[in-house]
């Protein structure tokens, strides 16, 4: 077991974060460059997000909080300001959804995946360093979701709004997302960074905050015929059910159950525990007899996306690492360890650093996709390494 977490600090250290402050750091414009092509090409130009920066936050800031090496700091630092200089709307709160290369606000919308990311970053930072502007500034994000996000009617999180906070159009978070006011990928990265401030701020209306999207998750989202969970809605909550996303599924997974540890509430973690195990049991029938596991398969005409995904793997390995630590299921960690195997042998690019986007079916690699950029961030690999790390099991 120790072997297998060296295993992991190594490629943490050495393969993504060293990746990322010699190939991504922006010395010309300040914070990050916004493009990193699948063939290691900067595009010095490219737009930067606010996803992007916020799990560049994330990322050197939990390494910095493990690892304690003053180079993630620097790293942590140099996101965190670029993001309170550039990203954070300070005239109607929030964060600008993308600016261009030289940190002008480009797209303006309030994304409320955006913010729920941007307060993951800063409340790992604050956890890190105990820096008290980068607490206050995720406190008043979250009450920015809460007053202009949450429906309080319909119950949940509105999906985007416009740069004052009025209805927009087109909520989606990316063009091959259904125009839903309501989605769980959304939800998901808000009860995690939410369940992150709480850590460091322990509120009684985050509690709250907490508690109603546990049950948002298991009343509304939860397929209680299948223990998939449902990806798009609308303000009444009425879904398609028609695709079945097995990397977020077992994301979720645990997610859910972190947030339910975090509260430390045993009638809430008798509630969450055996539905998480099956939705674990659920996000499986995404896995293939190489260890990998597949993206989604769309109901209506029965068909999959077979793309092997970097991040639906690294998701793979975590959920199931945490259902053998808490209940001791060995064929969890056969899966881990397989998927590892998988991933070590196809998407780490162990010559130029950092990962490869996917695994295509035909047995490619996808280059076309961006080694770093809006959707492409040290977040799911970095953490994956540093669960294993941190995780007793």
């Amino acid at each position: 077991m120790d072997s297998f977490k060296q295993t992991m600090q190594d490629v943490l250290e050495n393969n993504i974060l060293r990746y990322w402050i010699d190939n991504v750091t922006d010395n010309v414009n300040g914070g990050y460059y916004g493009r990193v092509d699948g063939h290691d090409v900067v595009h010095a130009d490219a737009d930067k997000g606010a996803i992007m920066n916020a799990r560049i936050l994330w990322s050197f800031s939990a390494a910095y909080r493990v690892l304690g090496k003053k180079e993630y700091l620097d790293a942590a630092t140099r996101a965190r300001d670029y993001i309170l200089d550039h990203f954070i709307d300070k005239e109607f709160g929030g964060v600008f959804w993308s600016l261009d290369y030289k940190g002008n606000p480009l797209d303006c919308k309030k994304q409320t995946y955006a913010i729920g990311f941007t307060i993951y970053g800063l409340s790992e930072y604050a956890r890190a360093t105990g820096d008290k502007k980068s607490l206050d500034t995720a406190i008043s994000l979250y009450n920015d979701i809460e007053k202009h996000a949450f429906d309080a009617d319909n119950n949940g999180y509105i999906e985007a709004l416009t740069r004052d906070w009025k209805p927009i159009d087109d909520m989606r978070l990316s063009d091959k997302d259904e125009n839903g006011s309501r989605t769980m990928n959304t939800h998901l990265h808000i009860i995690e960074p939410y369940t992150n401030l709480y850590r460091v701020w322990k509120d009684k209306n985050l509690e709250q905050s907490i508690r109603n999207l546990l049950d948002i998750f298991t009343d509304k989202m939860l397929n209680p015929e299948t223990y998939h969970l449902d990806l798009f809605f609308d303000d009444k909550w009425n879904g398609k059910r028609n695709i079945e996303s097995y990397g977020h599924d077992i994301e979720a997974s645990w997610l859910l159950h972190e947030s339910a540890l975090v509260l430390d509430d045993k009638k809430v973690l008798r509630k969450i525990e055996p539905i998480i195990r099956k939705i674990a049991v659920a996000a499986d029938e995404g896995l293939r007899s190489d260890g990998s596991m597949i993206y989604e398969h769309w109901k209506d005409d029965d068909s999959y996306d077979m793309q092997r995904q970097w991040w639906v793997q690294c998701e793979n390995i975590i959920g199931h690492i945490n259902i053998y630590q808490y209940f001791r299921e060995e064929t969890s960690f056969g899966v881990a360890v397989r998927c590892w195997s998988f991933i070590q042998k196809y998407l780490v690019d162990w010559g130029n650093g950092e990962w490869h986007w996917a695994k295509l079916d035909d047995g490619t690699l996808n280059v076309v996709d961006d080694k770093a950029g809006f959707w492409k961030c040290p977040y799911h690999n970095s953490r994956m390494c540093l669960e294993l790390i941190e995780r007793r099991f």
